[in-house]
């Protein structure tokens, strides 16, 4: 039996299991379906990682690197190529690999980290033909940066995410002409520095409140119609483009790999698509943890690590302990607040502070970010700015959460000049 299985080999996974290992436990397996460690890092080969956590500008493959070499420093055992079938709630991981077949092996804890996937175009029902030449842009990524092949010339992006953002850029590098991207809100999915340093840098036209209302092509896409879409997302008659294009990049969302996750039976919270969570990262099946893309999808792989290290430094003390004791708070997202991360905390679990990550649902000004409970106010965080696109976090002081039962809401007040 391991103390910990660790279900993933990409930045979240590797890092929990350092975590662990250094937290006392010597019996760690990482599982992993892919041939070696890294994950969706080994396909972004652009820079901007590493700037919060390791203070300097990497890319993703020199990031994943970073924590191959300090996994190899340990004794965590690790099995590529090898996929996992099934977690049951007794810690049960049925796993298979051609090196190894079928094999169903224990654990005294347990943490997911499967990370994400794309939204295909089946998600969003857009209409049209099925000719070659749709395709995410994450599929894209992978293709032009690992297998070798310019999937496209001309090309519209279908949504503003991070991913559809950097390949704007990388198909205009690749020699590809990226005629426009197109978004359905009235705002980016993306960082920021995504839009300015990808769109506008190579002046390429961001089209916000639009959308692809029609593909056309016989064997290969040949051109796709866009219209302005209303406050409802509707169509407005006679706003239509059509775009002479061969490629269509799809960068309309990710959703956590939760399949494990469900049939484990652990609760899903119904907006971020992955587990509910303790404020350990801990899911409503004790010694089952999640970390990064599969609890919920972050926007910079540096807060990733650091929510992994709290995972697998949380199933080392349960490996030791045993289950936290203690009632908890759940947290409810209140004014302009999509959702929050963990959603219950137990305040005698908690050592110092306790870390919350949360998305807005619409572009906020200058704004407090207010923490309340019973109608008392316990603590305001100032943000000049505050966007869905880009993840915010606060740490709620462990003083602050004494004496409070029932509820915390998590809102955002903008302030009124």
């Amino acid at each position: 039996m391991y103390d910990l299985i660790v279900v993933g080999g990409g930045p979240a996974g590797l890092a929990a299991a350092c975590s662990a290992w250094d937290s006392g436990l010597r019996s760690i397996l990482i599982v992993e379906r892919d041939r070696q460690l890294g994950g969706i890092l080994n396909q972004c080969i652009h820079n901007g990682f590493g700037l919060t956590y390791f203070k300097e500008e990497l890319t993703g493959p020199e990031y994943a690197h970073r924590f191959v070499e300090l996994l190899g420093k340990t004794g965590v055992e690790v099995r590529t190529d090898t996929m996992v079938l099934d977690v049951t709630a007794d810690r049960r991981v049925h796993m298979t690999g051609p090196k190894t077949g079928y094999r169903v092996e224990e654990a005294r804890s347990v943490i997911l980290a499967m990370g994400c996937r794309e939204r295909t175009r089946g998600a969003i029902g857009t209409p049209g033909t099925r000719p070659a030449g749709v395709l995410t842009a994450g599929a894209a990524q992978r293709y032009v940066n690992v297998e070798g092949y310019l999937p496209g010339k001309r090309v519209v992006i279908l949504g503003s995410g991070d991913i559809g953002l950097i390949m704007a850029r990388r198909m205009t590098l690749e020699g590809a002409r990226v005629l426009a991207c197109v978004e359905v809100m009235p705002y980016s999915g993306g960082l920021t520095r995504n839009i300015v340093q990808c769109l506008e840098d190579y002046g390429i036209p961001l089209y916000l409140s639009h959308t692809v209302t029609d593909i056309r092509g016989r064997d290969r896409v040949e051109e796709v119609t866009v219209c302005r879409v209303d406050e409802r997302r509707r169509p407005v008659p006679g706003t239509e483009m059509v775009f002479a294009c061969d490629t269509l990049l799809l960068s309309v969302g990710l959703i956590p790999e939760n399949e494990l996750t469900t049939r484990a039976g652990i609760e899903i919270d119904p907006r971020t698509k992955g587990a509910a969570v303790f404020e350990n990262m801990e899911t409503s099946l004790p010694g089952v943890f999640v970390c990064g893309n599969v609890a919920h999808v972050h926007d910079l792989v540096d807060f990733v690590t650091q929510e992994s290290q709290r995972a697998g430094a949380a199933a080392a003390k349960f490996v030791r302990e045993g289950e936290a004791a203690g009632e908890s708070l759940a947290l409810r997202s209140g004014n302009a607040v999509s959702y929050t991360v963990p959603q219950r905390i137990r305040p005698q679990n908690v050592d110092k502070s306790a870390n919350v990550f949360f998305r807005v649902n619409r572009i906020c000004g200058n704004s407090q970010i207010a923490v309340t409970a019973g109608g008392r106010r316990l603590a305001a965080f100032k943000r000049d700015r505050l966007a869905p696109g880009e993840m915010e976090h606060i740490s709620i002081p462990k003083k602050l959460l004494e004496g409070v039962t029932g509820e915390i809401t998590i809102s955002i007040e903008e302030v009124r000049e």
